[in-house]
């Protein structure tokens, strides 16, 4: 007999699942990379075990939980909502969007552009429950309409002299990263890591953006370099600049 907690845990992997689907991360019959086939090979390890997933998605099976860690690692799930039930799916940025269901109720209350630290924007305390209150601001004729909206101080020198550290940032959430224009400054989030570059996009034959070079204003210092394009990539409009008197 399956236990209670499995079901549960399987409960969560199909929400989980039809998120990720309604994102565009997950296209089931993609054949470049979206695939049933690629959530199975990421989740257990043989793309061929699509039917398994299937399985999963109309609860006729359930997944255990080294495959549910699997999944969470793969598409930057919170594994704590993901294996416990608690806080939320996808960690920060479904944080956001909680906070801002309500723009003109929310402005009102605590500002439209959440605040946090390079640390915690950066995903290094992703998995793990996010604070339901965190600190928000407003600026004038800055609207999240049109995308999510976040700010940080800088650290480093990379971006010099267009943005210095100890800069305060906001940036507004790209949906897509075939939505972005090359040579403009994007906060990029992946893997755990963070950055504020100049962005273009690199393309593979079938026209797909599939890795994006990321070039520094400071060239002398930091040479550019180029990342992949997973599912754990995220894109910020970097948008305005908060400098020190």
């Amino acid at each position: 007999m399956i236990r209670d907690d499995r079901i549960e845990l399987n409960r969560r992997f199909v929400q989980a699942f039809r998120l990720l689907e309604e994102r565009g991360v997950i296209v089931k019959n993609d054949r470049h990379g979206r695939g049933m086939g690629d959530v199975a090979e990421k989740v257990l390890g043989n793309r061929a075990y699509g039917h398994i997933i299937r399985a999963f998605l109309s609860q006729k099976r359930v997944i255990d939980y080294g495959q549910a860690k699997a999944f969470c690692r793969a598409y930057d799930i919170n594994e704590n909502w993901m294996l416990h039930g608690i806080g939320q799916p996808f960690g920060f940025s479904n944080q956001l969007q909680t906070a801002y269901l309500d723009d003109s109720s929310l402005s009102s209350r605590m500002g439209n552009i959440w605040f946090t630290t390079v640390e915690a924007f950066g995903g290094a305390t992703v998995g793990t429950e996010w604070p339901e209150t965190g600190t928000y601001f407003s600026i004038p004729g800055i609207s999240s309409a049109g995308g999510r909206l976040v700010a940080f101080s800088v650290v480093g020198n990379s971006m010099d002299p267009v943005i210095q550290e100890g800069d305060i940032i906001v940036c507004r959430e790209v949906e897509r990263v075939e939505d972005i224009r090359d040579n403009e400054i994007y906060t990029v989030r992946s893997e755990g890591k963070l950055w504020v570059k100049y962005v273009q996009k690199k393309y593979n034959s079938a026209g797909q953006v599939v890795s994006l070079k990321l070039i520094s204003a400071n060239y002398f210092d930091h040479d550019p370099f180029e990342i992949e394009v997973n599912e754990t990539t995220r894109l910020y409009k970097v948008i305005r600049k908060i400098s020190a008197l």
